[in-house]
């Protein structure tokens, strides 16, 4: 039982482990809306836990105009 037990923890660990690693690799490749273009503590979270850092050539801003930039538009 005890080994039931150690098998089931341990594999917990390891899907919730690449479950993480997926997730960050996946957010740092996908477009971005601007106002979170530059989100440092994004980065900083995402580089610690995969070991790579944002490459923002490859990202792209998700939306050209939305709400969002329409608020910004000068008068």
């Amino acid at each position: 039982m005890t080994i039931l037990i150690a098998l089931f923890i341990v594999g917990w660990l390891a899907a919730s482990v690449i479950g993480t690693q997926a997730y960050f690799r996946g957010e740092q490749s996908k477009p971005i809306h601007d106002r979170n273009w530059r989100s440092q503590s994004f980065a900083k979270l995402a580089e610690s836990i995969t070991g790579t850092e944002i490459d923002y050539n490859q990202r792209v801003p998700a939306y050209q105009m939305d709400a969002y930039a329409s608020n910004n538009l000068p008068n």
